[in-house]
């Protein structure tokens, strides 16, 4: 069984038991947190696909950790121009185990 999700601006296909790392949801750590918009729903070859989401379908997952990832860096440069620009950047995230879907 799995289902895809629309969480944080992007969709996510899931599974129970998978670890998915989302951006910042602002939840404590070992809460749980529902995702209600719910795309499609595949249970045992049945295939349940809303228009845009499944009707009483709810993916539940607890929340592992909060953290930030790697840092990247955002260099500008123009050439013969005497521009250049350094910036850094850590993304904060939240890390989630799916625990049980229903619909």
């Amino acid at each position: 069984m799995y289902a895809i999700i629309e969480a944080c601006g992007s969709q996510h296909k899931v599974a129970v038991g998978d670890v998915v790392k989302l951006e910042l949801l602002h939840s404590d750590e070992g809460s749980e947190v529902a995702f209600d918009k719910v795309l499609m729903v595949s249970n045992e070859g049945s295939l349940q696909v809303g228009s845009p989401y499944v009707e009483n379908a709810v993916v539940k997952a607890k929340v592992l950790e909060n953290g930030k990832d790697k840092k990247i860096i955002v260099f500008k440069f123009k050439p013969k121009k005497d521009y250049k620009r350094k910036q850094g950047h850590r993304q904060p995230y939240t890390m989630v185990e799916i625990t049980e879907i229903v619909g």
